[in-house]
């Protein structure tokens, strides 16, 4: 049996639960909801639907009422991945839950790969499931997305000083003590540079972070939420931290204080 195909996912004892943020998801959710719950059956799920116009909600509601491991956590507006992560996150941390997942809804996050992020559990507080490590691929990218996914996390890398070689990645295993330690509210949220942000604080704060190899494929149906906005607040957010953390770097040794992060 190949990793993808085990079912021996969550490390003994402890809760799993896969947060999945949805707008206008109504066609991809069924269907990530379906390999998920068979590639992973004793993991808990929660949909975090933005108000979704489309129905997306219903949707997860009746998901929900025939299968007691979903959940569903109704916002009543769309303002970001990042919020709607964090309210998950403190949706999971209320119910006692040791581990926390980051899933996209569009299927570029295979479920039956979950088992390779929960297995590497055992060594580390933040899993990411990485497209740039050995064994780790992109599928139906077009050339300008990849470079510019590349050029970000090299960028990223060479500014902060992190060896994480998908830092922007969103396939993510969080243990809770890692989530309740880092203050949400000061958290970059808007666009993507909140994985960037999460991470860093992780690392900042001195939890263990291993990568593993996924293979991230792009939605079939619906388009993309990624704008140039987006690359352009990461970039700046990034470019700050990484300014301030050489600085801190330099006087830190004549202060002996250890660096902090706010956006």
């Amino acid at each position: 049996m190949s990793p993808d195909e085990s079912v021996d996912t969550a490390p003994d004892g402890e809760k799993v639960l896969v947060i999945i943020p949805t707008f206008n998801e109504r066609e991809n959710l069924p269907r990530i909801l379906d390999r998920l719950r068979a590639a992973v059956p004793t993991a808990g799920v929660l949909v975090v639907d933005d108000g979704s116009p489309d129905g997306t909600g219903d949707i997860a509601d009746g998901r929900a009422a025939a299968d007691p491991m979903i959940s569903v956590l109704h916002r009543t507006e769309k303002n970001g991945l990042g919020p709607a992560y964090f309210a998950g996150f403190g949706w999971g941390l209320a119910h006692g839950y040791d581990v926390l997942i980051e899933m996209d809804a569009d299927g570029s996050h295979a479920p039956e790969q979950l088992p390779r992020l929960l297995g590497a559990l055992d060594h580390a507080d933040l899993v990411i499931g990485s497209r740039y490590v050995r064994g780790g691929s992109v599928v139906n990218w077009p050339v300008r997305r990849l470079v510019l996914s590349r050029g970000a996390n090299l960028y990223s890398r060479l500014a902060l000083g992190v060896g994480v070689k998908d830092i922007t990645a969103g396939y993510r295993a969080y243990r809770a003590e890692v989530i309740r330690t880092i203050p949400l509210n000061e958290v970059a949220s808007h666009g993507y540079v909140f994985q960037v942000d999460l991470a860093w604080r992780t690392i900042l704060g001195g939890f263990r972070v291993v990568e593993v190899p996924i293979t991230f494929t792009e939605r079939e149906i619906g388009v993309s939420k990624m704008s140039g906005n987006i690359v352009r607040e990461a970039l700046v957010k990034i470019t700050f931290w990484g300014l301030r953390h050489r600085w801190h770097q330099v006087t830190g040794l004549f202060t002996g204080r250890r660096e902090t992060v706010k956006s």
